[in-house]
């Protein structure tokens, strides 16, 4: 009778182990077809534009210039121009910010333990903004916009983050409550260089904070994907951490985490990851709110799964957003409107018929 006992415990476990196994392999299923569906949006943005370039001349140009198939100089100039100087840059640059945000955004939210959490939660927008305000409306004094918005951004978050720390602690609703409070100075700063800026340098302001990639140039690329790629993989490696530090901080410290240091270097590294791509692009609203709710949808609340689902949702709703911003009219919307075009409508689809089990 114990023997049996025993066997079937035995049976039990096993079968436990594959149906994890199989949960798991599953996962990793989706995640390759999100990588498939980024892939062909990718390709698929490529071809369109106002200028139509066939899909053989647009391949032919990339693979030209990468030095797998002819000689640039067989390329007409015009098409290597379009796609190789303006179209190949603008979509890695699309498919590194959205990354960033929607993966930044998953990270926050773990963290935080609040759905509602997006990564600017802790005022680094509204210190981009100002930095960059600072830099259209002072160039002499800061040469560099993206350099300027970067620094604003993370003293915005550094602030936020001593204002809450109190007795060796930074309890989360504090921490929160720091980066409205900072983010609302942040943006009564940039309101008052609105006032003070002439009317070029205004137009300028308002375009930037819009977001959009109608400056993406190869600098950006090579500045902007090793950071945000290094930042992602130590995010992915924090994930099993992030999965405890939701269960709350008690439970986290008796399972041998450190509460306080894991938060800190998550939110650090959330924090560098949206600076950049908020200096790089300007403010991009809505990506790193939903696609982290999108991705817990389908793949559930594991974050060694959702971080790199939401990253690849999130560059590829930047690819369509992007693609749709400069293609439905002859003159360019800044992405950041088309984005919360559509973002606002499934926010409102998620409260209306998921709210109760995402809000508690």
């Amino acid at each position: 009778m114990f023997e049996v006992f025993r066997k079937g415990i035995r049976l039990k476990d096993e079968c436990e182990t594959n149906i994890e196994t199989f949960s798991d392999m599953r996962k990793y299923g989706i995640l390759f077809i999100f990588f498939l569906i980024l892939f062909f949006a990718a390709a698929i943005a490529m071809v369109m534009g106002a200028y139509e370039i066939s899909f053989t001349n647009v391949y032919a140009t990339i693979l030209a210039n990468l030095g797998l198939y002819g000689d640039v100089s067989t390329v007409s100039k015009l098409h290597n121009t379009i796609i190789w100087n303006i179209r190949l840059p603008r979509i890695l640059l699309s498919i590194t910010v959205g990354a960033a945000l929607a993966s930044s955004g998953a990270v926050f939210q773990g963290c935080f333990r609040n759905p509602l959490v997006e990564p600017y939660i802790l005022g680094v927008s509204s210190g981009a903004a100002f930095g960059a305000a600072l830099g259209i409306v002072y160039p002499s004094v800061f040469s560099s916009i993206q350099i300027s918005a970067f620094i604003f951004g993370s003293l915005a978050v550094l602030a936020a983050y001593t204002l809450a720390r109190t007795r060796g602690q930074t309890p989360i609703v504090t921490l929160i409550l720091g980066g409205v409070i900072i983010g609302s100075i942040f943006s009564a700063l940039v309101s008052l260089l609105k006032y003070m800026a002439n009317d070029s340098a205004l137009r300028e302001i308002v375009f930037w904070l819009m977001g959009g990639f109608y400056y993406a140039t190869w600098q950006d690329v090579f500045v902007t994907v090793p950071i945000v790629f290094v930042s992602f993989l130590i995010m992915w490696m924090y994930s099993w951490k992030l999965n405890i530090l939701s269960m709350g901080d008690e439970e986290a410290k008796a399972l041998g985490v450190n509460p306080e240091r894991s938060k800190l270097v998550i939110i650090t590294i959330a924090t560098l990851v949206t600076a950049v791509a908020v200096s790089t692009v300007g403010i991009i609203a809505w990506v790193g709110l939903m696609m982290p709710h999108a991705a817990r949808m389908i793949l559930g609340p594991d974050n060694r799964f959702v971080i790199p689902s939401a990253a690849m949702l999130g560059s590829i709703y930047l690819i369509v957003c992007d693609t749709m911003a400069r293609t439905l009219t002859t003159s360019e919307i800044p992405v950041g409107i088309i984005t919360s075009i559509v973002g606002a409508p499934y926010l409102c689809y998620l409260l209306r018929n998921k709210g109760r089990s995402l809000l508690g």
